[in-house]
């Protein structure tokens, strides 16, 4: 029989974790999901007719039905005459009559409708239409697509709302990392480093004789003072004289606020290269459309379909890249033939042409130039042996013309023996 115990090994290993990888997928209001409303639910509005129940426990005072142990109801008989049953039965009657003229009963006027949603908007529940167009000339149309127009805007409103209201939820360090992220800044791992040392310095506690050496050597460091030796010194100094926590105490908002400065100095930074590669792209849509515009590349024309394609082909992002953001179609055509669909060749004339154009060019050239010494040479050896054949069916009917002069007719003999 075969052992069924199975020896279980475990691996412990130690794992890096990028933070760009990490924060790379940061959410953004487009992430947020709204809940989907029951459109299979059917909801009231100031269209439906109110139709509230009719409280019917008045009646039940003088019902006399007797119920059996059954579940069966047996009419009891009725205690009083015929009479006072006409006269309770037209009281009863007039009721009906009194209820169907009731406010409840009757269809809400357009002109109610018009004052109902009129108040509405005066106390900025409702958003009216920029039309200028009179409440009371609006149809029951108009006020849906108004009420409609009034949800998709309060949609809206949320959605705009919401990562506002996400943000200032969070801890300092996370609005300013989001902050960052929003700017495009890549380097995660250095800005938590940099507000990682900035938290550290902020918790010093002034009253801590190891934290009043580290607030003073830290300042010290930071403005310049001397070598760290000298540095030294000095807290010794000061440590001798009982000067060390006043030290710390005047050192410590300064350093506080140095710390902040090299956070902002950061996210500027990011916002400064924000900028510059947003010039950047409008450069270069202007330059891509500078050279499109006349309808040829080079000396190369181009119609318009294919001016088209190359201008959209190089400003739009259009296509998914393996790095997980968009790219245009140049980007993606270089993936394409390396990854999804690899032609090697293909992507090393592209290579070739981007890295040496003019000797590209001239290869192109050269081998159309030979193309088209071989396409004369064959054209001249055609031509040659059409016009050989063509001589040789001239010679050979001059001769047959010739053959033909040297004969001579036979004498008719009539004495010729047959």
């Amino acid at each position: 029989m075969s052992n069924n115990n199975q020896t279980m090994e475990s691996t412990v290993e130690t794992v890096d974790l990028d933070l760009n990888e990490i924060f790379d997928g940061a959410a953004t209001a487009e992430g947020v999901t709204l809940p989907q409303e029951d459109s299979s639910k059917s909801k009231n509005n100031i269209f439906s007719k109110v139709k509230p129940d009719v409280d019917m426990s008045f009646a039940d005072e003088d019902q006399e039905d007797d119920v059996t142990a059954e579940g069966e109801t047996v009419d009891a008989k009725p205690k009083f005459t015929k009479e006072e049953g006409e006269d309770i039965l037209n009281t009863f009657t007039d009721e009906e009559e009194d209820v169907d003229e009731t406010p409840i009963k009757k269809e809400i006027s357009k002109g109610n409708i018009s004052h109902v949603f009129k108040t509405l908007i005066e106390k900025d529940k409702l958003i009216g239409f920029d039309d200028d167009r009179p409440l009371e000339e609006y149809t029951e149309k108009d006020w849906e697509e108004l009420i409609d127009a009034n949800l998709e805007e309060k949609a809206r409103q949320i959605r705009n709302e919401t990562p506002k209201q996400f943000f200032q939820s969070l801890p300092e360090e996370l609005q300013i990392a989001a902050r960052y992220v929003a700017e495009g800044g890549q380097d995660l791992r250095g800005l938590f480093q940099t507000l990682a040392q900035t938290e550290e310095v902020r918790s010093l506690d002034i009253k801590n004789e190891r934290d009043q050496e580290r607030i003073i050597y830290d300042y010290l460091t930071a403005t310049g003072y001397g070598t760290a030796e000298e540095i030294a010194e000095e807290i010794e100094v000061w440590k001798d004289l009982g000067k060390l926590e006043q030290q710390a105490y005047k050192f410590k908002p300064k350093l506080d606020k140095m710390q902040e400065q090299v956070v902002a100095q950061k996210i500027e930074q990011q916002q400064l290269k924000k900028r510059q590669q947003e010039l950047a792209s409008q450069h270069y849509m202007e330059n891509v459309y500078d050279t499109l515009k006349e309808g040829k590349i080079n000396d190369l024309k181009v119609d318009r379909k294919t001016q088209a394609m190359l201008y959209n082909g190089l400003v739009q992002p259009n296509y998914p890249s393996v790095s997980g953001k968009n790219t245009n179609l140049l980007g993606h055509l270089l993936e394409k033939y390396q990854f999804v669909e690899p032609n090697y060749p293909l992507i090393a004339e592209a290579l070739w042409l981007l890295a040496d154009p003019n000797g590209f060019k001239a290869k192109i050239m050269e081998k159309g130039a030979h193309t088209a010494v071989e396409k004369t040479v064959r054209k001249l050896k055609t031509e040659q042996a059409n016009s050989g054949g063509s001589s040789l069916g001239v010679q050979e009917r001059e001769k047959e013309k010739d053959t033909s002069k040297r004969k001579i007719a036979r004498p008719n003999n009539i004495f010729r023996r047959t």
